[in-house]
């Protein structure tokens, strides 16, 4: 089987502005508006066969600047059940396409926190999947709570992998594309298109993401459908920062397909996935996945505790509590 993909470049509009729920939600139901527009047009110059889109971090609200946890968990995470997730779903029916993107949360077994979640709804509107951003600098995790977390939700729920009639889908958020153990997690489980929402620098270097982006789509075997925001409108950052670079990458490292600076659909490509299930079924030298040896690195996992778990159970979850953990953890690593 083989379709397209597009990771569509776009502008999110922050809500930091605005003080109220009811205004966020209000500008947020206008962002799904404009969206359906783009992805319709969209859809219709590239094909019909365009069967899955991935859209950037942020997309809805941007990012917390000087909102406390509390204050952006009332204004800008969504309820599960919520109507923006209903007007999301339908959109996507309308569609009748798969659809990633990445928002703000609120988790009713975590009522004083929110989680940063990729997900992806199906063409019947379904969430299919939600998967938890695991790691982050300021924002809380499912790892800053870990002990409740997995009784809530079990370990597996970490590293989520839905089987579709359009391949294995699993999402990676933002940073944690440049953490190697969450994209093998994903692909032992199955995965072979990653899903990856992101807002980051834009630059004519090779960034970071951008070497990951590669690295985890050869490590992996998997392609990666990267969509990154063109730009964050009325944020107090300069508006270009995070632009440019959306991009498909198949599962030899090679890019397929990159936008450049601004709203773009530019970054779409084939998704060959016939041709992925030969490669993995091949024995050969490039088949990576089939040579891990995970027992010659268990234990150094294991025997090595870096960034402590739990830390939220007892602290709330603010700016400088995330600063004095890191600290912690830089004295140990290099003491």
């Amino acid at each position: 089987m083989s379709y397209k993909a597009l990771a569509l470049q776009l502008t999110c509009q922050s809500i930091n502005a605005y003080q109220t729920r009811d205004e966020a939600e209000a500008v947020m139901l206008q962002t799904i508006e404009r969206l359906e527009k783009q992805l319709a047009a969209s859809i219709n110059f590239i094909g019909r066969d365009t069967l899955l889109v991935v859209v950037p971090e942020y997309f809805l609200t941007g990012f917390p600047i000087t909102e406390t946890t509390h204050q952006w968990r009332e204004k800008a995470a969504l309820e599960i059940d919520g109507r923006i997730y209903e007007a999301i779903s339908a959109m996507v029916q309308r569609q009748q396409i798969y659809f990633s993107g990445n928002a703000y949360e609120q988790d009713p077994f975590f009522p004083e926190l929110y989680f940063q979640t990729s997900f992806i709804i199906g063409p019947n509107g379904d969430v299919l999947l939600r998967y938890r951003r695991l790691n982050s600098m300021l924002s809380p995790t499912p790892h800053d709570v870990w002990e409740l977390y997995l009784d809530a939700y079990g370990y597996d729920s970490l590293f989520p992998v839905v089987k579709t009639n359009i391949g294995n889908l699993a999402c990676l958020a933002s940073e944690d594309i440049l953490y190697p153990e969450v994209a093998r997690c994903l692909a032992i489980r199955g995965a072979e298109v990653l899903l990856h929402s992101t807002s980051e620098i834009g630059s004519p270097l090779l960034t970071q993401r951008k070497v990951a982006k590669m690295a985890r789509a050869i490590e992996n075997m998997a392609y990666v459908v990267s969509a990154n925001s063109a730009g964050i409108a009325d944020s107090p950052l300069p508006m270009g920062t995070t632009d440019a670079g959306s991009k498909i990458v198949d599962p030899k490292g090679i890019v397929l397909a990159e936008a450049g600076y601004g709203e773009s659909m530019v970054a779409n490509a084939d998704i060959d996935l016939a041709a992925l299930r030969e490669f993995r079924q091949r024995p050969a030298a490039g088949n990576l996945l089939a040579r891990q040896r995970f027992e010659l690195f268990a234990e150094s996992y294991a025997k090595y505790n870096i960034y402590p778990p739990d830390t939220l159970l007892s602290q709330p979850a603010e700016r400088q509590h995330f600063i004095r953990t890191q600290q912690e953890v830089i004295k140990k690593l290099y003491s």
